[in-house]
């Protein structure tokens, strides 16, 4: 089996260490997004013209019993322009 981290357009493996750029996206992307709360803990990402990211995030609902889960969050970053989210995919 190969490992992805020299597979050109691949995305990279998930890190804990996320990046201010990647944090910037995310936060870009979720700026109004409202009825859950997604709290990234990894990223991977794929460059692409631009920057695809996936998070895993910790979920909660913004309901009066909250309930807690877990995500993908994917964004999109272009080259110029403002990151927007182009996927959640809860996890259960």
């Amino acid at each position: 089996m190969k490992n992805n981290d020299n597979l050109v357009g691949a995305f990279s493996p998930y890190t804990c260490k996320i990046s201010d750029e990647a944090a910037d996206a995310f936060k870009e992307a979720l700026d109004g997004f409202t009825g859950v709360g997604y709290t990234p803990v990894a990223v991977s990402q794929q460059v692409v013209a631009g920057m695809n990211y996936h998070f895993f995030c910790n979920s909660v609902s913004v309901t009066l019993h909250p309930k807690n889960g877990a995500a993908i969050v994917s964004v999109y970053k272009p080259l110029e322009g403002k990151a927007h989210l182009t996927n959640i995919k809860a996890i259960n």
